[in-house]
């Protein structure tokens, strides 16, 4: 075996001439280590690469299709979600090698971390949402979430029976608002991107999102971004703010991305301003829970009556699709706005 020294003499000789390629680095590495495999040297210079240039470690989960999630729970094991159950990826992360995966995970969203900002929300260029938080509120050590989207869109099949897919479509076709509810990882932003997927393309699309997730093949769509604070001088840009602006920018079919604020009171003015064909989704745990979620958001900073409120979610919003999961399997149930009592 090589020892661990490798990777620094690597680092050094990188440093030194930057042109060498993997190949040049793997014949250094074994004519100054003799008795060094070329699988062996190969794996040394591939590491330290990836510690240099990429993610460690980390590379081949954010390249794997069959990877949801990951989860690092401070210093030790990386676990990830595969088919809706969490397993051990067989990969240990120093406190070193933490500290820098962090470094290198938000250095391009330019997003501060630190004791005054101990938690930061960012998107990786794959698509992949990024939350990390430490000390003071994670003792343990640097907690890195990363939820990762297909790269592909998933068929509307694959959340129900074929009749499942029939509403769905007549929905879509019916110009119905439709708000998707769900758990944490129940295939909220799947489904969106699927109903997305099925619109025409000559359709203009305003989508609105916290942190940019829906997969977009429609030449017509256009995303707006929420952005958090940046100094004093720079206000943050909210849903509330986007959801307001793209009022304005003639969308034929508005998508605001989950929905968890009083951007909610924000959405119902303009689901009742005769935007039709609309798509929300936010966190609930049924059809009709979620629209009493959205009845108490909607209230958030705001003078307007219950009884108004609830006025709006009626005449604006005319079906749920809930999406529960179970393992690898994906179900949508519905509830008709007529169903509905209030909260």
């Amino acid at each position: 075996m090589v020892s661990a020294r490798p990777h620094d003499q690597l680092r050094r000789w990188l440093i030194e001439d930057g042109d060498l390629s993997p190949a040049e680095l793997v014949e250094r590495l074994r004519s100054s280590a003799p008795g060094t495999s070329a699988a062996d040297a190969g794996r040394r210079v591939q590491q330290t690469l990836e510690r240099i240039d990429g993610f460690g470690a980390l590379t081949p989960l954010l390249a794997s299709e069959e990877v949801n999630d990951i989860c690092i729970n401070g210093p030790g094991e990386v676990l990830v979600d595969v088919e809706g159950a969490w397993h051990s990826s067989g990969i240990t992360l120093t406190e070193v090698d933490l500290d820098l995966l962090v470094e290198r995970l938000l250095a391009p969203s330019g997003r501060r971390l630190d004791r005054l900002h101990p938690t930061v929300d960012a998107r990786l260029a794959d698509g992949s949402r990024l939350h990390v938080a430490i000390s003071p509120v994670a003792p343990q050590g640097p907690l890195v979430t990363i939820r990762r989207f297909p790269r592909r869109v998933i068929e509307l099949e694959r959340f129900g029976d074929a009749a499942t897919a029939r509403r769905l479509r007549a929905a879509l076709a019916d110009r119905l608002n439709i708000v998707v509810s769900g758990a944490t990882g129940a295939g909220k932003t799947s489904l969106i991107s699927a109903l997305v997927d099925e619109l025409p393309a000559d359709e203009r699309l305003v989508v609105i999102e916290d942190t940019a997730e829906l997969q977009l093949n429609s030449m017509s769509a256009v995303r707006l971004e929420a952005q958090p604070a940046l100094g004093e001088l720079h206000q943050p840009v909210t849903l509330r703010d986007l959801v307001r602006n793209a009022l304005r920018m003639r969308p034929d079919r508005m998508v605001v991305g989950e929905v968890r604020g009083p951007e909610a009171l924000d959405l119902l003015v303009a689901l009742n301003s005769g935007h039709r064909g609309a798509l929300a989704t936010c966190h609930g745990i049924g059809g009709g829970a979620v629209l009493d979620r959205l009845a108490v958001l909607a209230q958030l900073d705001s003078t307007a009556a219950p009884s108004a409120i609830e006025a709006m979610i009626h005449s604006g919003v005319d079906l749920v699709a809930h999406v529960s999961r179970e393992g690898p399997d994906r179900m949508v149930t519905f509830l008709d706005i007529s169903d509905w009592n209030g909260s």
